[in-house]
């Protein structure tokens, strides 16, 4: 992942969030944090780079809507960008509260990007640690968007650069305060960017040394990611843009797959959420263009 690239891919994150908690209804996961990390000039050049693109995306909305570019936005957003971080991020968040009743005293975002967790919830400042772990770039732009609007950065916020998909430190969040304590990690639209081998050895390091009850929250790709095509071509889209971005997918899992990965670092799967249950619990009677991407599944694993 280049740096440039890394700190694209934040953005494009952040302008699906911004761009729910502003038009849509009802809300999903309401970010209204994130319009203000997207400054006018970007939400406008994302906005119009999106229109511009809606030959890519589907021809025919293109046509229909040719005189109407805020619904062709509406439908590219709604269709191909939001629906997966949208929901994961709502079940992350649903995850960790739950998680925080039991003792959960940690709380580990891998690949975080222009999350804005700990500036919604400035209440849980004093009982909860928040460690963020991302490229040097992205957390550089991140820094430099929350002092441009002027958002301090709490104390129980921990900022930690690293390429964490190539090289795990545990050491690092050790020396900004981790402690040995009950810990939820989130690797949210991370796992299919990483080999299978990757994925188990970053779990394998996460929880080497974790006390049992901690956790993590992820998202994955089942087998069927290279052949699905999706509602009006999504998956197949997504697949394209991720290898033309040079981000390519590498890896897909089978749930069994998923079970004996997380059995080798002593994890049970506590919660699976199909596709088919993602859209039951977030998107349900819905009237616009919103509904879970056909082919990824969430998981709460938990160590023994």
């Amino acid at each position: 992942m280049k740096q440039n690239e890394s700190s694209l891919t934040s953005l494009v994150s952040a302008f699906g969030r911004a761009f729910h908690s502003k038009y849509d209804t009802p809300k999903i996961f309401d970010d209204f944090i994130a319009k203000d990390l997207i400054s006018e000039e970007e939400f406008s050049a994302i906005s119009k780079n999106m229109i511009d693109g809606i030959q890519f995306f589907n021809k025919d909305i293109g046509q229909r809507y040719k005189d109407d570019p805020a619904e062709i936005l509406k439908w590219i957003t709604q269709v191909q960008l939001s629906p997966t971080p949208l929901a994961r991020s709502a079940y992350c968040e649903k995850v960790l509260f739950n998680e925080v009743k039991l003792g959960v005293k940690q709380y580990v975002i891998l690949g975080a990007g222009l999350d804005t967790f700990s500036f919604r919830y400035p209440e849980m400042s004093n009982s909860l640690k928040i460690f963020e772990i991302d490229h040097p770039a992205t957390q550089e732009l991140k820094k430099k968007k929350l002092n441009d609007v002027k958002l301090n950065i709490p104390a129980n916020l921990h900022f930690i650069s690293m390429d964490f998909t190539t090289k795990f430190s545990m050491q690092k969040l050790i020396n900004d305060g981790f402690d040995n304590k009950k810990t939820l990690f989130s690797l949210l639209g991370v796992s299919y960017y990483l080999t299978k081998e990757e994925n188990a050895n970053l779990i394998s390091h996460l929880f080497a040394n974790i006390p049992s009850g901690s956790s993590i929250v992820f998202d994955y790709a089942d087998e069927t990611l290279f052949k699905e095509k999706g509602r009006s071509n999504r998956v197949e889209n997504m697949v394209i843009m991720a290898s033309a971005s040079g981000e390519p997918m590498k890896s897909s899992f089978t749930y069994n797959e998923i079970e004996h990965m997380l059995g080798k670092s002593d994890l049970l799967i506590y919660e699976h959420l199909t596709p088919a249950s993602i859209n039951e619990l977030f998107f349900r009677n819905r009237t616009d263009y919103l509904s879970a991407f056909e082919t990824i599944h969430f998981i709460h694993a938990v160590k023994k």
